[in-house]
């Protein structure tokens, strides 16, 4: 039973990565670049050689379906950035965040950011979780360390339920 605000978010967490698992093991290389539809945001192989995620400032309406690959990548730019921001750094620019190029390393890339992010929780105290933090949203809402715990545990279940329910939808195509 969790008995602090750190505890809970460790456990929110925890029980979060334990559905990312679950997906992460039953993905195939094929699946990340999958497109059920014509209007898609994916991950494109650049001239220079990155993978860099289809993207719009302005929301397009309505919004092109991501592919596996493009929720990856997303995933590992907000979290990475999520990290940044914990260590003290600036957090990257999603423009800096380019997708590792196939299925399974994307996979190697998200566990390793899960590495990541336990060893940042893992060097939190209770009273750091009320410090200010200005990432994702501005300096001006006053939100803190705890907030953006919390709203990773919850971006995380979110994009991962979005990646289990395409590899559900592949599955049930190739039927």
């Amino acid at each position: 039973m969790p008995t602090s605000r750190l505890d809970l978010l460790r456990w929110q967490f925890d029980l979060t990565w334990s559905l990312t698992e679950l997906h992460l093991d039953a993905l195939r290389v094929d699946d990340f670049l999958w497109a059920p539809t014509d209007s898609y945001w994916t991950v494109r192989l650049y001239a220079d050689g990155a993978w860099r995620p289809d993207w719009a400032d302005n929301e397009p309406d309505p919004i092109p379906l991501p592919t596996i690959g493009w929720l990856s990548w997303h995933i590992g730019w907000w979290w990475s950035a999520a990290t940044d921001q914990l260590a003290g750094r600036p957090p990257r620019d999603r423009r800096d965040v380019h997708w590792p190029g196939d299925g399974r390393a994307a996979v190697a890339w998200l566990r390793g950011l899960r590495d990541g992010w336990i060893r940042t929780l893992d060097g939190l105290t209770e009273s750091g979780l009320d410090k200010p933090s200005s990432f994702p949203w501005p300096a001006e809402t006053k939100l803190t360390v705890a907030h953006l715990v919390s709203w990773v545990n919850s971006e995380l279940m979110k994009n991962v339920a979005e990646i289990g329910q395409l590899r559900l939808l592949r599955t049930a195509s190739l039927a």
